[in-house]
């Protein structure tokens, strides 16, 4: 059974980020909240753990985990961003958005796409993950919080609780999220190709 930590949603608790990232590094799953919606994250060199996760969602290897980052230059480590591309990451990061880019060899082959070489980064603007990426000092490997059987994306930990508290090892309960996703932005034609409308699509393009 999971263990459950209600935070501060604006002023997180250290010792319970430490005890997270502990958990984290010892191969648990967390569910933790973003600027859109609750999330399940793992340790990025943990395969058995990213398998676990596509087991809860119920996906094949063609779906996009995303690495969810401290910032651009944590980017830069995992893909490959030219001048263009910097520019639009810049102006909408941190914020609700998976900007999906060529990968660079940084990234383990199990975790790009297993024909296209890319992968999905994001640089999240909730205190409580920025917290846990700072303490962790690495990206988190990162699904949406979205089951099978549910229409919409699970927000209020209350709810979602007893759902899944048998499937992963910690709960981070900050109140409820939204329940609008991120917005999934291709970046890797000559053009940006929005793949999935979001949170804050209007606010994208601004070069």
């Amino acid at each position: 059974m999971a263990q459950y930590f209600s935070l501060h949603p604006q002023n997180p608790q250290p010792r319970l980020i430490q005890m997270a990232v502990r958990i984290i590094r010892e191969g648990g799953l967390v569910v933790y909240p973003t600027d859109s919606t609750y999330a399940i994250g793992c340790h990025i060199g943990d395969k058995s753990a990213m398998e676990r996760m596509r087991a809860i969602r119920q996906v094949d290897a063609r779906h996009h985990f995303s690495l969810v980052c401290r910032d651009l230059s944590e980017i830069a480590l995992y893909a490959k961003v030219d001048n263009q591309q910097f520019r639009l990451l810049k102006a909408n990061t941190p914020g609700c958005y998976v900007f999906i880019l060529e990968a660079t060899r940084e990234v383990p082959k199990r975790l790009q796409h297993p024909s296209r070489r890319t992968i999905g980064l994001r640089v999240p603007d909730h205190p409580v993950v920025r917290a846990l990426l700072a303490q962790l000092d690495e990206p988190l490997l990162s699904t949406t919080l979205s089951l099978p059987d549910e229409e919409e994306p699970l927000t209020d930990p209350q709810v979602f609780r007893h759902k899944i508290e048998n499937q992963v090892e910690l709960i981070l309960d900050a109140g409820p999220c939204g329940m609008e996703p991120t917005t999934v932005l291709n970046l890797t034609g000559p053009e940006p190709v929005v793949v999935r409308q979001g949170k804050a699509v209007n606010a994208l393009f601004g070069l």
